[in-house]
């Protein structure tokens, strides 16, 4: 009964340990996809207020919105393509530990560019554009060269795999069509024709004796017994 006892309070046990993890999975499930949401709609909010500073200031301070919007842009459509591109292609994953090392480039720069934003000193901020000009184009340049590189290797294996299936829909019609070149044509040798029916012949003499004619109507319930019908089965009499 001790034992019994023991097994019944171990099984309590493990069903709360497990409980336990399932809860804090979950927990942890949800609190990742508000993380999520939270961080696009934060991305969101800020690409739309760089795109309007973009249009409406003038001077260094618009250029800087039009630097930060092109990073921005630029890495995060690398990043999706990559990403996406690597659950399929295990031979991505290189290109991915790259973008992960130039990343760390492109969040440096974006936040030198918003620091720069509130810079008060709009001359210093002047000379210092073309060198923030040359460093975002270098990032974005890399950037664009791997996404567009993982674009055509997609674009050429969905080529191959579509020229394969093709030929191999191609072999499968020419199959279903065998008949168009193994039947022979009328007239050609090894096309066996109707053999012609005998020569009807009486055993007696005069009209009583020739074979009566066919009907022209095959009577009701008696249609024609083609080959591939089975013969009906004679009715028992027991």
């Amino acid at each position: 009964m001790e034992a019994v006892v023991a097994v019944f309070a171990v099984l309590f046990v493990l069903c709360l340990v497990f409980g336990a993890y399932a809860t804090v999975k979950a927990v942890g499930a949800a609190k990742r996809g508000v993380d999520r949401t939270i961080n696009q709609a934060r991305r969101a909010v800020e690409d739309h207020t760089l795109r309007a500073k973009s249009f409406v200031q003038l001077g260094p301070v618009g250029e800087l919105a039009q630097l930060r919007l092109a990073l921005r842009t630029s890495m995060r459509a690398t990043q999706d393509a990559l990403h996406a591109g690597a659950a399929q292609d295990e031979s991505l994953k290189e290109s991915v530990s790259l973008f992960e090392r130039l990343s760390a480039h492109g969040h440096e720069l974006d936040d030198e560019l918003r620091r720069l934003e509130s810079e008060p000193d709009r001359a210093t901020l002047a000379q210092r554009l073309p060198d923030l000009t040359e460093r975002t184009r270098r990032i974005t340049e890399s950037a664009d060269a791997l996404r567009w590189a993982a674009h055509d290797r997609a674009r050429r294996f969905a080529d191959d795999d579509l020229d394969l299936l093709s030929a191999q829909i191609g072999v499968e019609a020419d199959a279903l069509r065998h008949w168009t070149s193994t039947e022979p044509a009328p007239g050609t040798p090894g096309r066996s024709e109707p053999a012609a029916p005998p020569p009807r012949t009486g055993t007696g003499t005069g009209p009583a004796a020739a074979e009566p004619e066919r009907a022209a109507i095959t009577p009701p319930g008696r249609g024609p017994l083609y080959s591939w019908q089975k013969k009906p089965r004679p009715e028992s009499t027991t």
